[in-house]
């Protein structure tokens, strides 16, 4: 247990220093390299490269996979 919570800190520490965090996640760089236009019709479109190192949804889901279901009722 201990050795887990120095790893997580060193992870979290090392992530923190190194990267950035943007309206989607962590990523190397602040900004996302996004491809910004219109089409023929004149449908506004946003592509973005995929540079996340991790994306807030991502987190969110590895969170809920890691709760514990309870096992048997209180009652």
């Amino acid at each position: 247990m201990k050795k887990s919570i120095l790893l997580l800190t060193l992870l979290l520490t090392t992530l923190f220093f190194s990267a950035c965090v943007n309206k989607h996640g962590i990523s190397m760089k602040y900004y996302s390299d996004c491809k910004e236009y219109y089409d023929l019709q004149g449908y506004y479109h946003k592509e973005c490269g995929e540079d996340d190192i991790i994306t807030y949804k991502e987190m969110k889901e590895a969170i809920k996979k890691k709760e514990p279901e309870p096992t048997s009722n209180v009652w």
